[in-house]
């Protein structure tokens, strides 16, 4: 059984029927694999569904999807770490969005793997991350 942290480029897709990571994700989640976004990025989510003009039956497919996908918290620990990533990040001469450092925290301390797109995910250490999308020729 793996677990996997869906960022908002693996989430939104979810909405779409046809869509094949949606069909995929299904599929995994049958034969056992766990996912879960945050409260923090779900904000990020449903306002990406909602500014579309299919908002209503995206919001629909949603809420139909979201009890399969679990909820990992932030706890105030959580954002002193990820304070700390974007501070160490930048002395680098590497940027890291805020909600970014927040997803990267839970899923090093969840020890899942984090689904997404984008490459920023890359600079952080002991952060494991796929990019399922590229991979289904959507």
């Amino acid at each position: 059984m793996a677990r996997f942290l869906l960022d908002t480029n693996h989430a939104s897709p979810l909405v779409a029927l046809n869509h094949p990571l949606r069909a995929l994700i299904v599929e995994r989640m049958v034969q056992g694999d766990q996912f879960f976004i945050t409260p923090n990025h779900l904000t990020e989510i449903l306002a990406g569904l909602l500014i579309l003009p299919r908002a209503k039956e995206n919001l629909e497919q949603w809420q139909r999807l979201e009890s399969e996908i679990g909820s990992l918290g932030f706890t105030n620990e959580d954002a002193r770490d990820a304070a700390q990533l974007q501070v160490a990040l930048r002395k680098r001469g590497r940027q890291l969005a805020t909600i970014d450092a927040q997803i990267a925290t839970v899923a090093i301390r969840e020890d899942v793997t984090l689904l997404t797109t984008d490459g920023d995910f890359k600079q952080v250490e002991l952060l494991r991350v796929e990019n399922w999308l590229t991979a289904l020729r959507w």
